[in-house]
């Protein structure tokens, strides 16, 4: 989605930032159920019907249900696709790479965060250091979202672990966001930049950090569904995802149990 320039920053009082952890709870305990139910055999769509009930029964509203019109709780991306993959009657096979993405909302006020799954006891070596590369990238953008920093602090720790570890492709097409009573506010959070630059961090922002990366080229375009999202090359992709709150002690992660 696009930001205007005008937006201004939400900021959170200690009190609404409480309210935010509640929505990334359910966020974080919906995807620990999928993890654990992720194996070979069981569909895209199967998936989306358990993350319904996960979040439904906790009291919380999906982010995602409608939202531009997408008609699932979850987004599913599997292998090739990046994010923005719509569940359905895709079976996942042994040793698949599947990004889950999820949102939920509880008293107005958003989670959202994504984790990726390989779908194997025994995965390949090349899949399972995408996947942790992308979350140290995560790990790495949670430390520096601090008062005081500045944005291109954050994709500059991110690009600098994807960097170091291979020759990853970093998508720039999807960046990460502002969150609060909407899932995506102004600012936009890339995943690249240099240090010092951007606008200034404070407390009572808080952040959706998700790096996307690729084994391949970087580039990536959507599929006549207008949503899924795939790398050109059809190189595989991982995602990964938490939402940050900027406190007068430091990052805290709102999604997680």
């Amino acid at each position: 989605m696009g930001f205007r320039k005008k937006e201004r920053v939400q900021l959170k009082t200690p009190e609404q930032i409480e309210c935010m952890r509640i929505a990334g709870k359910v966020v974080a305990e919906t995807l620990e159920t999928l993890r654990i139910n992720v194996t070979p055999g069981i569909t895209t769509g199967e998936l989306d019907v358990i993350a319904r009930e996960c979040i439904f029964s906790s009291g919380a509203t999906p982010s995602f249900l409608g939202y531009y019109g997408f008609p699932a709780v979850i987004c599913t991306s599997i292998n090739e696709e990046v994010v923005h993959g719509i569940p359905g009657d895709k079976v996942i096979a042994e040793g698949d790479l599947i990004s889950i993405d999820c949102g939920a909302i509880v008293e107005g006020w958003h989670g959202d965060a994504a984790i990726s799954i390989i779908a194997s006891t025994n995965p390949q070596p090349t899949i399972q250091k995408l996947s942790d590369v992308t979350r140290a990238a995560l790990d790495a953008g949670i430390k520096a979202t601090v008062a005081g920093n500045r944005m291109g602090d954050i994709g500059n720790a991110i690009q600098t672990v994807i960097r170091n570890a291979g020759n990853y492709g970093i998508v720039e097409d999807y960046v990460g966001h502002g969150i609060g009573t909407e899932m995506h506010m102004y600012p936009p959070v890339p995943n690249y930049g240099r240090a010092g630059d951007g606008i200034e961090l404070k407390v009572g922002m808080v952040l959706a950090l998700e790096p996307m990366i690729t084994i391949g080229s970087p580039e990536v375009v959507t599929l006549e569904d207008n949503w899924t999202v795939v790398t050109t090359d059809r190189n595989w992709a991982s995602h990964w995802e938490h939402t940050i709150a900027i406190t007068e002690s430091g990052p805290q992660i709102l999604t997680i149990r």
